[in-house]
C-alpha cells in the first residue's frame, strides 16, 4: 500500500486513481475514554421494515430468496446478529386473515410515474403467510403487525394467533427465528385522514380503540407482562399523537398496555406523495438531520423514564417509496450514515429502515423489476435482484458497531457545518470513529474535488495509527459504482467481490476526507 501523505490521498477505485485535493484543516476532539454521555448502540441498531403485502418477495416461498438471505447474512457476519425485522406498515392496516388461503392474496392498484410499485389494496392471508419467517437468517427477531384500522377484534385476534401459531412450528424454530413483538395498528393517528376513522377522531379515542383491540389479541394469545412474546407500543407517524400523550390518556395502565414492551414512533424527512423535486444537496444537511430526530426528544425521554426500549420502528429517507434523484443515489448513502449514528446518540436503540419492492429508497431489490423504480417505464430486460447504495450505510455502520455487542457512541464536536464524526467505544476505550463528509460532490460539478485534511486530538494516552476504510462515492448523484475498502457489494448474490483494501493513517499527520465521502477509522 502507497505510505499516506497528508498533502495527498491515492486511492484505487477499480483502475482509475483519484487525487484528492486538500483545502481546510479541522482539528477534532476525540476522548481517549468514554465520556459520560455515550449512548448504547446495539448490534440491531440497523434493522429493518418490510411493507407486509410483498413479504414473500422479500424472503421467498417455497425456498428462501437467496439474495435477501446473502445481504441479511452479510450485516450478521460484521455484527454477529441479523438485523431486526418487522412486517407491516400500511399492508397491516389492509389485511385480513383467512382459513381458506394458503399463503396470501393481494390486489394491488395500478401503478403510475410517481408510484411505480403501489402498495396493495386489500391483503389476505393464510397460515403459510406468517411461517414465511423460516427463510430469515437463524438468530432474526422479528416484531409482526396486525390489523387495527379494520375495528375488526376478531380478525385482530385471527391475525395473531396466526402469527402465534407459525412460531410454534418446527420449521420456525428450527430456523432460529423468533417472535419478540405483536404491533396492534400502523400509524394511527393518520387514520382520521385516510379514511379508516372519521375526521375527527382523537387520541383519546384512539386509546379506546387501541384497548379494546389489542385487549382482545392479548388475551387470545395469553400474553403476559414481562415475559415471552410482548406489545410494541405506538408506531406513530408524526407528532399529533405521542407515546406522552397517550401515556397520559392512560394506555399504560391498560390491561394490553401492560404488556407493551417497547414503544415505536416513525419518521420521514420529507414525502413524495403527489411527487416534486427535492435538492439532494440540501438533503444531505447535517443541521436537518440533526432537526429531525431532535423532534423526539421528549418522547425519548419519557418513553425511557417508563424503563421502555424507544426505537425508530419506521424510517427511511423521503415518504412515499422515496424520491428519484435523492432516496436511491449514493448521497443517500452518506445521509442513512449520519442519520442512524446520530439517532443512537439521541438515545434511539434502533431504526427501522422501510422496504418494500421497487421502491426508490430501499436498501436492496430482492426481486427482479420490470419497470422503473424512478418513473414506471418498462425495464426490457428486467433489472435483476442488486443492491442499492444505501446498503453500503449499512454495511459500514455494522462495521463501526463491531461484534462484541457492547459498543458505545458519542459524537465528536466538529466545527464544520457538514461534517460529522462520531466516535464508538468497547468497554469505555475508544477503537472505532466514523467520519462522514455531507458537501454533495455531484455530476454537474466542475473544478477540484473539495475535501478537508481531518486532525484527531486524544490527549496523551491516545493511539499513533489506525486503519482506515474509505466508502468511495464519485458523485452523490451516482446510484452505483460505490466501494466499502475497495470491495463491491453491487453483484448478482449480494455476496461482496473485491480483497478489502485498508488505509494505514499516521494520525498525527490527519488525513483527507473528500466532499461525499465517509471513513471508519479502527484504532491501533
Amino acid at each position: 500500500m502507497r505510505p499516506f501523505n497528508p498533502s495527498r490521498v491515492v486511492l484505487l477505485l477499480g483502475s482509475v486513481q483519484f487525487i484528492q485535493a486538500q483545502t481546510t484543516n479541522v482539528s477534532v476532539v476525540v476522548p481517549a475514554a468514554a465520556p459520560s454521555t455515550t449512548q448504547e448502540i446495539p448490534s440491531t441498531h440497523i434493522s429493518f421494515s418490510i411493507e407486509q403485502d410483498r413479504w414473500p418477495d422479500w424472503v421467498g416461498t417455497d425456498s428462501a430468496n437467496q439474495f435477501t438471505l446473502n445481504a441479511l447474512n452479510n450485516l450478521k457476519a460484521l455484527t454477529g446478529t441479523p438485523p431486526k425485522i418487522r412486517v407491516g406498515a400500511d399492508s397491516e392496516d389492509h389485511t385480513v386473515w383467512s382459513p381458506t388461503v394458503t399463503v396470501v392474496e393481494a390486489e394491488f392498484p395500478p401503478f403510475s410515474t410517481i408510484t411505480p410499485y403501489p402498495e396493495a389494496t386489500s391483503i389476505t392471508v393464510g397460515d403459510g403467510f406468517y411461517q414465511l419467517s423460516k427463510w430469515l437468517p437463524s438468530g432474526t427477531i422479528m416484531t409482526w403487525g396486525v390489523n387495527l384500522g379494520l375495528d375488526n377484534a376478531t380478525n385482530a385476534v385471527n391475525m395473531a394467533k396466526s402469527i402465534m401459531k407459525a412460531f410454534g412450528t418446527s420449521a420456525v424454530k428450527a430456523a432460529g427465528v423468533t417472535l419478540d413483538l405483536i404491533e396492534v395498528g400502523n400509524e394511527a393517528d393518520l387514520y382520521k385522514n385516510n379514511g379508516l376513522r372519521p375526521s375527527n377522531w382523537t387520541q383519546a379515542q384512539y386509546v379506546t380503540d387501541w384497548e379494546n383491540i389489542a385487549g382482545a389479541v392479548v388475551n387470545a394469545t395469553g400474553l403476559k407482562p414481562g415475559t415471552g412474546v410482548g406489545i410494541q407500543g405506538c408506531a406513530f407517524a408524526g407528532q399529533g399523537f405521542t407515546p406522552t400523550g397517550v401515556f397520559n390518556d392512560g394506555l399504560l395502565t391498560s390491561a394490553p398496555g401492560k404488556v407493551i414492551r417497547q414503544i415505536s414512533q416513525h419518521r420521514y424527512s420529507a414525502a413524495f406523495c403527489s411527487g416534486g423535486d427535492f435538492a439532494l444537496s440540501s438533503f444531505m444537511s447535517k443541521s436537518s438531520i440533526r432537526s429531525n430526530l431532535t423532534i423526539f426528544s421528549a418522547d425519548v425521554a419519557e418513553v425511557k423514564s417508563k424503563g421502555f426500549p424507544y426505537v425508530l420502528g419506521e424510517t427511511n429517507s423521503i415518504a412515499c417509496h422515496g424520491a428519484p434523484g435523492v432516496s436511491n443515489t449514493a448521497g443517500a448513502a452518506l445521509w442513512v450514515i449520519d442519520y442512524t449514528l446520530q439517532a443512537a446518540v439521541q438515545g434511539m436503540s434502533e431504526t427501522f429502515f422501510h422496504e418494500g419492492i421497487g421502491y426508490k429508497y430501499n436498501f436492496l431489490q430482492p426481486i427482479s423489476l420490470n419497470r422503473s423504480i424512478t418513473d414506471g417505464s418498462t425495464l426490457d430486460p428486467p433489472q435483476a435482484p442488486h443492491v442499492m447504495p444505501a446498503y453500503y450505510a449499512a454495511i459500514l455502520v455494522a462495521r463501526a458497531i463491531g461484534t462484541t455487542g457492547k459498543a458505545t457512541i458519542a459524537e465528536l464536536s466538529i466545527s464544520q457545518s457538514n461534517i460529522s464524526g462520531y466516535a464508538i467505544y468497547e468497554g469505555g476505550k475508544l477503537v472505532r470513529a466514523v467520519f462522514i463528509n455531507l458537501n454533495a460532490w455531484l455530476l454537474s460539478s466542475t473544478g477540484t474535488r473539495p475535501s478537508v485534511n481531518i486532525v484527531l486530538s486524544f490527549g496523551s494516552n491516545g493511539p499513533k495509527t489506525a486503519s482506515g476504510r474509505r466508502l468511495i462515492i464519485s458523485h452523490a448523484d451516482d446510484t452505483s459504482g460505490l466501494t466499502f475498502a475497495g470491495q463491491s457489494y453491487e453483484t448478482s448474490n449480494a455476496l461482496v467481490n473485491g480483497t478489502e483494501t485498508l488505509q494505514t493513517i499516521a494520525l498525527a499527520n490527519g488525513f483527507s476526507l473528500s466532499s461525499t465521502e465517509a471513513i471508519l477509522l479502527s484504532f491501533n
